[in-house]
Parts: structure tokens; C-alpha cells; sequence
């Protein structure tokens, strides 16, 4: 006989099992790891595939965010699919069931978890889903069960009849009998699986209808046998109804495929007993399996405690509890027998042969009680088999006591678990009890046991599942668990974890779903709430066989409580009220030891203004702390209270008064509070609170919450809410009290949420100080720290990866490498996978981060190919660094990609440049990092070890070998992108990468990325080396450069550009004898590696009409010229051709000196009409602002913020102050020419001679010496000019010109050098590696400043002199003026 079902019982019983197993961690591992040991099914052909669709399915239970969520299982399904549809083994499929749960497809799921049974029947049933088995495929079983049973009995029959069958002991049984009994159980098993998957084929057709309400009838089931037992098969079809069991009657015995008592056993076989209320009699024979009958309603007696007994009381107790109910025996006779005889519904009888036994339940009438309490309901099992055996000689009557039959039946009841009653129990239960109408519910609407918490009785409202599979009541379980209680309630397998785990959403968003469809039932149905508001407290008697307090102890200390209270709010005696709060904190704890709920009677308003009267008047530091414990442990449980203390403002001043003052437990108060941040920024405050979490846990009082744990979140509030001023100042507090290990042992915290609020203080740490990571990293314990990732938001994510990237930033790579492993092996997820999923769901400032560090977990170990991490992490990094529109996001991942080298000093900083101007040949700056690490750390040496300096060239070989190799150099091409930004930080940190890498490039192997590379960054590289302002820019392009020499072409590349990088090569070779090596490889001799200089004449402009050009002077793009007429003129070159900006004529005579003031603000003009003129430069013109009467001519003029110095006329140098006093210097010389460079005064003389002078002291140092000649002809210097530490001097010599160069070093100067010219020298201008020297004739000697040595000479085209020549910044367009009216611009390359 078969029973037919629906598809919403189908539905009811899969949902129910699939939700446990995804609420419950443990369970959900245990049952994959079952399925991939087993080898009875086909082989899986992609393990890798489970393995990563298990990793998604793992995330996305974890994760909150809908969104994350449905991207991680449409994964995980997209994995599955495949092998669900080609291969037979169960785990796909059963991975599949609980993807589709999470979707809410239910009916999906439900197809894929009978699927299972299909695949592999006999593990299913066995390890996978037993009690899914027992629910659903049992009850379609049951003629299976009673075709073995046949079998057995007709094997153990002999020539006795089948009464002595019944009772023969198995350890008799003959060989040949034994061997039978084998071959049956093999039989057994083989019809059992066939038959399951005929059950669940059938199931599949009934969720396949389109009437889900409809019931569908299996088939009949297929059974084998053989010609032994053929006879009874046959009858066992035709009589089937008559023999099997009711409905209400459960075969437990073979329901997982096993009988419990092998053959060879060699105890004797216990036959089974079968309660009834009248006569028995012997059947044929006896099953040998054991039965459960119909289930005896015990009524609970009255008591004011909601909850049946826990399962760690005694059995003598429970028994006690329900022999309370009778009061005598006469009592229990009559009630059975009233029961018995009440017409209602009773169970269908067993029948075994053509005998019957009565199962009709036994009632107890519960005690008369003012209340109608929930009646508890406990099924009746049967007990050890030992203890129910029937003898065969044993007279079946009623001469059994009715005494010895109850206390059977109640030691039977204490071996069942507790569970919600079934319909029909139901029924019974109210109408046999004094319970309200209410409890009169329709079947239909009685909610499914796996809704109902097996402690409480009630629905669920926050259902949790732990670790062995049951679902409870949160705080049903919380308070079996402080009983002091180990074990689980139902299976009592020791827990090896006591903290709840977070709420079944699955099952509870199920539940809902029901009380909507049965709004009736629910109204008459409780549910759990653990904050439920009564007017009295429930007074619960302790259960616990420890507990030594009476029934008469509570009421008194009930009453010693309310007088308390009394004396509390309204005592005007401080002394009073004072001893009235420590008396309520003595009561409070000792009620709190026997679960006595008195939060009630404290939590009114006035009585909680009582505590703030004493806590604002009272000076007791006992009677201050207890006060404050106790509101914190009310507030703890009951949000009004922390409404009534928030109404007034002075009262939560004054409790935080109270903190900084020393009562350390208010901090948990406070923290209930929710202060401001502004309130929370209080020095005083902040200081306090590191003080607490500096604290050790064995200082606080025992609280709902630790205040170490308060504090801790409440600095994470000030730092994560504040201004950065604020947060700043609060992390360097931190570090200033050495806090920071109390702060690292919070990462290992119970609670998720205290963990998270350490990271975030930690992370500002490090940032104030990257010295501390190396602190965090020694002391923190990682393993439960990712425990973290569990449930983790988007938010607490990003701020999980952010803190581990910097925590990996330590100056040892091998030490960095073991904490990767550890985030990478330890974590309850794969870290990952989860990361993996962010990168698709997070928020677009977060990819960065979290791509660059799921990278480097990736790269922990080598790669013969790219993994499907380092690719996704990759294509994010360069998405981000190619996002214009978030130059944030750009910056972040050019941070990133460089930081990814691996180097670090013991601040946390990288040294990737400093390694790199160290290969450059410019160690410098690396060595100061070196020395300076070794001053933070003395412990590390200047020379990183042989191990150290290893690990980090494996691991830059392996991340740069990485990065150049995906998609052919995509990254060149962001990396090329980023280097023409506008934002500098970006174009340091994408030219530190590009240097970075293409010097990888001439170590790792050839992969054809060598062209992408030079096609992207060859120009780029040139035109930084040519035009960078830092040096050590310029270095690390010519490192680059040098690189590319290595390419295949890419010295034939360079030798094109060879005439645009020579010159920036000359001025390198003093920082790095890199320049050197390759100007040897660009130019064939070397010798004439200093010849290759090109002049181009860029333009001429014909100015005769005012006169002589006599002065020039460059400023950024503009040029300034004075003219002999009095004119000064504002040029601009552009392309090939110098445009006149702007003319001014305010002098009336010869512009004989123009200067730059040195903020670049301003031109002075010097001229011979004795005044000094300012002008403001402005983009496109100058402006005259103020004149200076200088009294005299001027001749040379430079000028300071605060004066100026000029050759007059006659003798000396006058200077002036710009507030109008002057003074004379060197009166005794006539000056030709001035230079000024930081206060000191160069002048050169009419006599040839040379001086410094101090403008400070006035102090005169004769450089060169002059020579007095009577009649001959005096050789006076004619131009003076300072580049760098060297001052050139030129003046007249027999048939021509001498320059000599002076050496300016340590305030000491020395001759350096000379060169002697044929040609009258009038005007010289300096760079960096030529002299030019300005001749009469319309001549320009070109010199060699190292060599000393004349290179060109370049022809105005004109015979004249040249007056006056200057530089622009960049050296490379040298401006001369004439004394014909000419100015000439040329180019030099």
C-alpha cells in the first residue's frame, strides 16, 4: 500500500531540510565532504568546477546584499548545469538544490534534491537526508518493510510454527539459515534503492503537475524474492491493507535501510511490547523490527513557566513533574479509563496476522489552574528492548499493575525528543484540555512542525540552527547555553562552539510566508519574542540540579526586592536610596543565576529615574558602579530604558561625566546612548576610552556587554565619523598610549562588529604611522579574524581588504608572503572566491584595493598560466586606471600597480623607485630609506639577508611577469595614457610602473611584448628625458631607455633619436655612469660624442629703429629687451618666429639692465636716466607700478626683495634699499659687471680684478687681483656670470679675450680652469654644458665647459657687436641682441 501526497508536502519537507542545511555551517560541509568520498557513484568529470561552484555557493550565503548574492549563484548555477545534465553523481545535484533554494525556487530545488535519492538512493537515505527520508519515502515504503519482514520469518521458520520463530534466538540460527539471512539483507538493499528511485521519479511527476494542491498516488513498488518466498510476496500484495500499518503508526526500525540487529549477533533478540489498555494476544509470529504506536498526550501540569522542561534536567524531576499531575493511582485508573472510553478519533490498531493491539493513548488531566497555558506536548516511544521483550510464555492479561504500566510509559515518554504535536495530537490536546477555543484550529492550519521550536513549543520568530542540524529559538537556546549546558537539547553531541550563529533567514522568510496564508491560525498561535513586556516578572523555578535555591527563598527575596524598589524613588535619604541600588544589584545577580525575569519591575520610568537621582548625587564609587551596571543590563535588554535616560540631556551628560571620571562601566551605557560623534571627539573622553580598551578583561564587571568591547566601537565611531583632523589626532592618541595590542586583540573578538570597528582603527593607525603594521602583523590573530568575511557588507569588506593590503606592506617579503598564506588558506570561505564576487558587485572606488590584493593572494604561488583571479584582477586594475571620468579611481590603481613590485620600507612606504634609481646607478636615495629603517628597526641590518633579497626578486619576477604578459601588454597601453595626464601623482605613479616593467622586461624570457612596449613608451621616455625638471626623473627614463637597447630594433629606435638625447646624456653622466654606457653605444667615437650639438637659427627681428638692443632677459615664455631709445619690448616665440606682445617707452634714455625680482613677480628696469622702474608681470603684458630716483646713471643693476645694487657712474656700487637708504660699496673700484646668487656680490673691474663682497657685513674677498698701468691699456672684464658652483669672467687679452672659470665650493674659491679666445669677448651667457661668448664682429663662440675646448661659432650675419645674450629655462633657445638693432633666437639641440 502506498500514500498519496502533494506537492506541498513535498515542497514543506524539502524546503524544511534544504534550509537547515544552508543556516548551518558545519552541517553544510560535513554532507559535501560525504559526497565527494564517495566512490559508489560515477565519477565527477570537472572537480575543479564543484570545487569553485562550492566556493560561490559558500560567498553568497554569506553575503547580505541582495545583489552580490544573485551574481554569485547564477555563477555557481551556470557551473552546475553541466554536470548535473551529463553525469549521474549526487553532489552537483545536490549543490544545485541549495543554489536554487537561495534563488527561492523552491520547486527547482526540490527537484534537485530528489535527484540525489535518484543518483545514489543508498547514501541519501543513510548520511544525506535521514530524516527527509523518514518523512517523505517511509510512508511509500511500507510494503518493502513488510516484504522483509516475511522473508526473515519465513528463513527463521523451521518445523516449529511461526509463534517459536517469533521468539528464536538469532545467535541459533543454523549456517545455512544465517547464509539466507545475508543474501536477504543484500536483497533487501538492492530493492530498497530501486524503489527509492521509483518514489522519487514519482515525486518529480507530482511537482510537475500544474495542480500543486493535487495528490498523486506513486506506483505500485517493484519487489524481487525468490522461489522461497514467492508464496508470501503474493500474499503480501493481495492482503496488503490488512497487514500494514496505520498512518499514525511510524516503522523506525529499517527506515534508513538497515535492521538494527545483525544475524551474527550474539545477544538474544528482543521481541517487541506493545502498550494497550486491554488484553494482548500472541501473534503468529513477531515482527522483528521495533513499532512506534500512536503518541500519548501528556497534559504539562500548572506552572508559570511557558517552556517544557529542558533537556538537561533528570529524569527523576521530569517524572516527578508529570506524576504531579495524578494524585493517586485510582485517580490515573480512572482518567485512563474515562479517556478510553470518551468517543473521539481513535488510532487505527496495529494488526499483525489477523490479531489486533489497541493503541489508544493514555490522557492526564492536568491540575486546575487560573491560567490557560500552552499544553506541552511529548511523544511516547518505545524503550530499550531489553526492558519491552515479550516472552513467548508470558500470560498476555491485565494483571499488570496499573502502577508498573504509568511508570513505564513515563520512563518511555523521556526517551523521545520534544516536538510540536502532530494535527491530530492536536485536536486531542484541545479538546481534552481547559485551553481557550483558540487552540480549536483547522488541520490545515496547524503549522508544520519545522516551524515550531522543539524547546518552546512556539513558533519561531528568530529561529538559528547550530551546529548539529536542529533549529531552536534564539533565546530558548541562549538560556540553555548560560544553564551552564554543553551539549545539543535534542541529539546531545557536545558543541564545539557556544556562540549562536546568526538568524535562519531562510526559514524565517518561510514562516512568514505561512503566516500570511494563515493569518487565523497565528493569531491563536504564540510566538517567541524574547523581549516580550509583562507588568510582573515570571518567576521561574530552577530546573538545574545545582541549584540550591527554594521556592520560599525566591518569594523572599522577591519581596526584599520590592521593598528595594520602594525605597529607591521614593526615599528623600540619599544613605537610603544608595544601599537600595547595591540591594537590587545583589538580588539582580542572584535572580539572573535561576533565569527570574525582574527587568520588569526595574524598567518603568520612575524607577529608572531613581538610579539617575543616586548617580547625580552620590559620591560612592560601589553604589555609582552598581547603578550604572544596572542600567546597562536593562538598557542592554529593553529599549524604552534607553529611551527614558536619552529624554533628558543632563543625564546623559552626567553619565558620561561619570565615565571620564573613572566609573569605566558607564562606557557600555554610553555606547547604548549613541552619543554624537562631536560628544565622543572630547579629548578627555577619547582618552578615557583608549584607556579602557587598554584594559584587561578580568577588571570589568560581568556586563551584557564588556566595556573594553564599547570602547573599541566607539573609537571606531570617532574615527570613522569624524573630520581627518579629528581622526588623526584620535589614532595618534592611540598609538601615544600603546594601545595598539589591546586594539590588535580585538580583531579576534566574538563579536563580528567589534572586529570590524578595529580594523577601522587600525587601518588610521597605520596611515598616522606605518610603523605600526609591523606590530599588528607580529600580534594579530588572522585565523579568527577572517571569520569576519562571514556576513560581511560591501562596506565591512572593502574595509577587511583595505586593512590586509596594508598590513602586507612590511620591509621583509617573506613575512609578508606567511601572512598572505594565511589570508588565503585560513579563512572559513575561500578568500579568494570572495573577493572574486566583490570585484563584480562593489563600488567602483573599492575595485582597485580589492583587485590588486586578490592579485597578490593569487600570485603566492607560481603560475604556468594565467589564472581566471589574476586575469579578473588585472582587467580591473586597468579599467580603473583607464577611468578619466573618476581620476580618484585612476590615482588608486596607478598606486596599486606600482606599489605591486613588493619593497617596502618598515613604514609601510615604497621603495620602488628608490630600487630603481639604485639600478639606475643613483643609490642615494635608496641607501637613506635603508639607513633610515635601520634606525626604526635596529634588528634589520643596511644589506637586506640573502633570503630577504631572494624572496623579493622571485616575487617581482613573478608579478611583473604577470602584468607585461596579459593580453598581449594591455597594460602598456593604460599605463602609456596615464603618463599624459594632467594630474602629476598620476603621471609619477603610471612612470614609475612603466619604468618598472620595461626593465623587467630584460630579465623575464621574450614574449613578443617587447614591440608593444617600445611603440607605447619610446617617445615618451625622450621627451622626459630631454625636459624633466627632477633628475632623478630624468635617471629613471634614461634606465628606460637603456632597456630598450636590449629590444630587438629598439637600438636601431634609438640611434634615430640619437641627436635629441645626446645633450640630456652629457648632463647625466655626473649622477650616473649609465649616460656614459650609452652615448658609447649610440655614437661610433666616443672622442666626438661632445661635437654632436645642432644651432638652428629659430628667428631674426630687425628693432634698429630703437636703437641698440642693450639688454635681454628670459622669463618662463616670455623675453624682455631694452632698447638704447628707452623702449622695453615683451616677446613670445612662437614656432618659428618671435611675436612682439607688448612695447612700453617710460625711460627717457638707454635701458642699460633689465632683472627679475625673486618671487618672478616683477621686472625692474635700470637706465641712464637715473631711474629705477618697476613693472608687474601680468599673462600677456607688463604693467608700470613705481619708479626709483637713483640720483645717477645706471649701468648694471640686479636686484632683492628688499633692494637693489647698481654701477653708477663713477667709483663703487651704490645700494638701495627700497625704503629709501643707500650706501656705497667697493668706492675704490670702478665695476664693470654684477652677479648676485644668495646675498653675496660679484663684481668685475675696469683693473681686471675680482670681488666678493657680503651685502650682510659689507665684507670685501678679492678674488682676482687687478694690475695698474701708467701708460699701457688696462684689460677691464667686460661680462661676469654665474651658472651652478662656477663664476665665468672674460675680459681683453694681447689679440683677443681670456675666460676664466672660478670654482665656488665650501665658501672657498678656486681657480678651475681658462680658455683664451682670438676674438674681443663683450657679453657671455652660460649653460649647463656650453659657453657662449658674444664677439665684436656679430660673432658666437660655442665652448665645451668640461673640455674646455671651442665646438662652432655661430654668425649673426651682420658686423657688429653683440651686446647682450640670455637663456630661456629649458637651455634650449639662446636669445642675442646687437648693437645694429638685431635679435636673433636660436635653437639648440
Amino acid at each position: 500500500m502506498t500514500t498519496a501526497v502533494t506537492a506541498a508536502e513535498i515542497l514543506r519537507h524539502t524546503i524544511a531540510f534544504l534550509s537547515d542545511v544552508i543556516s548551518n555551517r558545519d552541517l553544510r560541509h560535513r554532507l559535501v565532504s560525504i559526497l565527494l568520498r564517495d566512490t559508489t557513484s560515477a565519477a565527477i568529470s570537472d572537480e575543479s568546477a564543484v570545487k569553485l561552484a562550492g566556493d560561490t555557493l559558500e560567498s553568497a550565503i554569506t553575503l547580505s546584499n541582495v545583489a552580490s548574492r544573485s551574481c554569485s549563484l547564477s555563477l555557481a548555477e551556470k557551473l552546475l548545469l553541466p554536470l548535473s545534465e551529463h553525469h549521474d553523481h549526487p553532489l552537483p545535484f545536490f549543490l544545485l538544490s541549495l543554489v536554487r533554494t537561495l534563488h527561492n525556487r523552491h520547486l527547482d530545488a526540490a527537484v534537485s534534491l530528489l535527484r540525489v535519492f535518484r543518483s545514489n538512493p543508498s547514501l541519501a537515505r543513510s548520511e544525506i537526508a535521514p530524516v527527509l527520508y523518514d518523512r517523505l519515502f517511509s510512508p511509500q515504503l511500507l510494503s518493502v518493510f513488510r516484504w522483509l519482514l516475511d522473508r526473515r520469518a519465513q528463513i527463521l521458520s523451521s518445523s516449529s510454527d511461526l509463534e517459536d520463530a517469533a521468539t528464536h534466538s538469532l545467535s541459533k540460527v543454523s549456517e545455512e539459515q544465517a547464509s539466507k539471512l545475508r543474501e536477504l539483507e543484500k536483497e533487501y538493499e538492492e530493492i530498497l534503492d530501486e524503489n527509492c528511485r521509483v518514489v522519487a521519479a514519482s515525486f518529480e511527476e507530482v511537482l510537475a503537475s500544474e495542480n500543486q494542491n493535487a495528490s498523486i498516488t506513486p506506483p505500485l513498488l517493484a519487489r524481487k524474492g525468490s522461489a522461497e518466498g514467492s508464496e508470501a510476496e503474493n500474499n503480501v500484495e493481495e492482503d496488503e491493507e490488512e497487514q500494514l500499518v496505520t498512518e499514525d503508526t511510524e516503522i523506525t526500525a529499517f527506515k534508513s535501510g538497515h535492521y538494527d540487529n545483525p544475524i551474527w549477533s550474539e545477544r538474544e533478540e528482543a521481541s517487541i511490547e506493545f502498550l494497550s489498555s486491554g488484553s494482548c494476544s500472541n501473534s503468529s509470529y513477531a515482527p522483528f523490527y521495533p513499532r512506534r504506536v500512536s503518541a500519548t498526550i501528556l497534559k504539562p501540569q500548572n506552572t508559570s513557566q511557558n517552556l517544557p522542561p529542558l533537556a538537561h534536567e533528570t529524569e527523576s524531576s521530569m517524572v516527578d513533574k508529570t506524576l504531579t499531575s495524578s494524585t493517586s493511582e485510582s485517580e490515573a485508573e480512572t482518567e485512563i479509563a474515562t479517556a478510553s472510553s470518551t468517543p473521539k478519533k481513535t488510532p487505527n490498531p496495529v494488526r499483525t496476522g489477523n490479531k489486533s493491539l489497541s493503541t489508544t493513548p493514555k490522557i492526564l488531566e492536568p491540575q486546575k489552574s487560573a491560567r490557560c497555558l500552552k499544553p506541552t506536548p511529548y511523544l511516547i516511544n518505545l524503550a530499550d528492548e531489553a526492558e519491552s521483550s515479550l516472552d513467548k510464555n508470558l500470560p498476555c492479561s491485565n494483571s499488570e499493575s496499573e502502577a508498573e504500566s504509568e511508570e513505564k510509559d513515563e520512563k518511555i515518554s523521556l526517551l523521545e525528543p520534544q516536538k510540536f504535536q502532530t494535527p491530530k495530537q492536536k485536536k486531542n490536546i484541545c479538546s481534552g484540555s481547559m485551553c481557550s477555543p483558540d487552540c480549536n484550529m483547522e488541520d490545515e492550519h496547524v503549522p508544520p512542525e519545522d516551524f515550531v521550536c522543539p524547546l518552546t513549543s512556539n513558533l519561531f520568530d528568530d529561529p538559528v540552527t547550530i551546529e548539529t542540524g536542529h533549529t531552536f529559538e534564539r533565546h530558548a537556546i541562549e538560556e540553555w547555553l548560560k544553564r551552564g549546558n554543553l551539549t545539543c537539547p535534542i541529539t546531545r553531541k557536545k558543541l564545539r562552539k557556544t556562540r549562536i550563529p546568526k538568524t535562519n533567514h531562510v526559514l524565517k522568510q518561510i514562516i512568514s510566508s505561512w503566516k500570511e496564508q494563515n493569518l487565523n491560525s497565528v493569531a491563536a498561535m504564540p510566538c517567541d519574542s524574547p523581549h516580550e513586556d509583562t507588568d510582573e516578572p515570571k518567576l521561574e523555578s530552577s530546573t538545574s540540579p545545582n541549584s540550591v535555591i527554594s521556592e520560599g527563598t525566591l518569594e523572599g527575596m522577591m519581596s526584599e526586592l520590592r521593598k528595594a524598589i520602594n525605597k529607591l524613588y521614593m526615599s528623600e535619604v540619599l544613605e537610603e536610596s544608595e544601599m537600595a541600588v547595591l540591594q537590587i544589584e545583589k538580588i539582580w545577580k542572584e535572580l539572573n543565576l535561576i533565569v527570574v525575569d525582574i527587568h520588569s519591575m526595574l524598567s518603568k520610568p520612575p524607577i529608572i529615574n531613581g538610579f539617575m537621582g543616586v548617580l547625580l548625587n552620590s559620591v560612592d564609587p560601589k553604589v555609582l558602579q552598581a547603578a550604572v551596571f544596572l542600567l546597562t543590563e536593562m538598557g542592554c535588554g529593553d529599549s524604552s530604558v534607553i529611551q527614558t535616560l536619552s529624554r533628558v540631556d543632563t543625564d546623559v551628560e552626567w553619565i558620561m561625566t561619570l565615565f571620564k571620571k573613572g566609573v569605566k562601566e558607564a562606557v557600555v551605557l554610553m555606547y547604548l546612548l549613541k552619543p554624537s560623534t562631536v560628544i565622543l571627539s572630547d579629548a578627555a573622553i577619547v582618552e578615557a576610552l583608549i584607556a579602557v580598551a587598554n584594559m584587561k578583561e578580568e577588571e570589568f564587571l560581568s556586563m551584557c556587554l564588556s566595556p573594553k568591547t564599547a570602547a573599541v566601537l566607539l573609537l571606531a565611531q570617532v574615527i570613522g565619523s569624524s573630520e581627518e583632523s579629528i581622526a588623526s589626532s584620535v589614532a595618534q592618541a592611540v598609538l601615544s598610549e600603546r594601545a595598539i595590542e589591546a586594539i590588535v586583540g580585538s580583531l579576534g573578538a566574538e563579536w563580528a562588529e567589534e572586529r570590524i570597528a578595529a580594523v577601522e582603527i587600525l587601518l588610521k593607525c597605520m596611515q598616522e604611522d606605518g610603523t605600526c603594521r609591523n606590530i599588528i602583523a607580529d600580534k594579530a590573530q588572522l585565523s579568527t579574524f577572517l571569520e569576519s568575511l562571514l556576513g560581511a557588507t560591501e562596506g565591512e569588506l572593502f574595509k577587511i581588504v583595505k586593512f590586509l593590503s596594508e598590513l602586507v606592506k612590511l620591509n621583509r617579503r617573506t613575512l609578508s608572503e606567511q601572512i598572505l598564506h594565511i589570508i588565503k588558506e585560513e579563512g572559513p570561505l575561500s578568500t579568494m572566491h570572495t573577493l572574486l564576487i566583490s570585484l563584480q558587485i562593489a563600488h567602483k572606488f573599492h575595485f582597485p584595493v580589492v583587485a590588486g590584493f586578490l592579485l597578490q593572494l593569487d600570485l603566492l604561488e607560481e603560475q604556468t598560466k594565467m589564472s581566471i583571479y589574476s586575469e579578473e584582477a588585472i582587467d580591473t586594475l586597468i579599467s580603473c586606471l583607464r577611468k578619466i571620468d573618476y581620476p580618484a579611481v585612476q590615482l588608486e590603481a596607478a598606486k596599486i600597480i606600482a606599489s605591486l613590485q613588493g619593497r617596502f620600507n618598515y613604514a609601510g612606504k615604497s621603495l620602488n623607485r628608490e630600487v630603481l634609481l639604485e639600478r639606475a646607478g643613483l643609490d642615494r636615495s635608496y641607501n637613506n630609506f635603508l639607513q633610515m629603517d635601520q634606525i626604526s628597526n635596529f634588528n634589520e641590518g643596511i644589506e637586506a639577508s640573502m633570503k630577504e633579497e631572494n624572496a623579493d626578486e622571485d616575487w617581482e619576477r613573478r608579478v611583473a611577469s604577470v602584468l607585461v604578459s596579459h593580453d598581449c601588454g594591455l597594460l602598456f597601453e593604460a599605463l602609456a595614457d596615464g603618463l599624459k595626464s594632467q594630474n602629476e601623482e598620476l603621471r609619477s605613479s603610471c612612470f614609475i610602473s612603466a619604468t618598472w616593467l620595461i626593465y623587467m622586461l630584460t630579465i623575464l624570457p621574450d614574449t613578443g611584448i617587447q614591440g608593444a612596449a617600445r611603440v607605447f613608451f619610446l617617445k615618451q621616455f625622450i621627451f622626459i628625458l630631454k625636459s624633466a625638471e627632477d633628475t632623478e626623473d630624468r635617471i629613471l627614463a634614461m634606465l628606460a631607455l637603456k632597456s630598450f637597447l636590449h629590444f630587438d630594433d629598439g637600438l636601431r629606435d634609438l640611434t634615430s633619436y640619437a641627436k635629441d638625447i645626446l645633450r640630456a646624456l652629457r648632463e647625466l653622466e655626473g649622477f650616473s655612469p649609465m649616460a656614459s654606457e650609452i652615448m658609447k653605444v649610440l655614437v661610433e667615437e666616443p672622442e666626438s660624442k661632445a661635437d654632436i650639438w645642432i644651432h638652428k637659427e629659430i628667428t631674426k627681428v630687425d628693432c634698429s629703429g630703437n636703437g641698440e638692443v642693450l639688454s635681454i632677459i628670459c622669463f618662463e615664455d616670455k623675453i624682455f629687451s631694452g632698447h638704447s631709445d628707452g623702449t622695453i619690448k615683451v616677446w613670445k616665440v612662437k614656432e618659428s618666429k618671435l611675436d612682439l606682445m607688448q612695447e612700453n617707452k617710460r625711460h627717457t634714455k638707454d635701458v642699460t639692465s633689465l632683472a627679475i625680482s625673486e618671487s618672478g613677480d616683477r621686472l625692474y628696469s635700470g637706465s641712464l636716466d637715473r631711474t629705477v622702474k618697476v613693472w608687474s608681470i601680468e599673462m600677456a603684458a607688463i604693467h608700470h607700478v613705481q619708479e626709483y630716483d637713483m640720483k645717477d646713471h645706471i649701468h648694471n643693476l640686479v636686484v632683492t626683495n628688499t633692494m637693489c645694487c647698481f654701477t653708477p657712474h663713477g667709483s663703487g656700487i651704490k645700494v638701495k634699499s627700497w625704503n629709501g637708504e643707500s650706501k656705497l660699496l667697493n668706492s675704490n673700484k670702478h665695476v664693470k659687471c654684477l652677479a648676485l646668487v644668495q646675498g653675496k656680490l660679484y663684481c668685475g673691474c675696469h683693473d681686471s680684478s675680482v670681488q666678493e663682497i657680503d651685502l650682510a657685513t659689507g665684507k670685501v674677498i678679492n678674488i682676482q687681483s687687478g694690475s695698474k698701468k701708467l701708460l699701457g691699456k688696462t684689460n677691464p672684464i667686460h661680462a661676469l656670470k654665474l651658472h651652478g658652483e662656477f663664476i665665468y669672467t672674460t675680459s681683453s687679452y694681447v689679440d683677443g679675450s681670456v675666460i676664466k672659470i672660478w670654482n665656488i665650493c665650501n665658501n672657498r674659491i678656486s681657480m678651475f680652469g681658462s680658455l683664451q679666445s682670438s676674438l674681443e669677448v663683450r657679453a657671455m651667457a652660460v649653460s649647463s654644458e656650453l659657453i657662449y661668448l658674444g664677439c665684436k664682429g656679430g660673432a658666437v663662440e660655442i665652448w665645451d665647459t668640461k673640455k674646455h675646448s671651442r665646438i662652432n661659432t655661430l654668425h649673426t650675419g651682420s658686423n657688429c657687436r653683440v651686446l647682450c645674450m640670455a637663456f630661456n629655462s629649458n637651455e634650449d633657445i639662446l636669445v642675442i641682441g646687437t648693437s645694429d638693432g638685431q635679435i636673433q633666437a636660436w635653437g639648440v639641440k
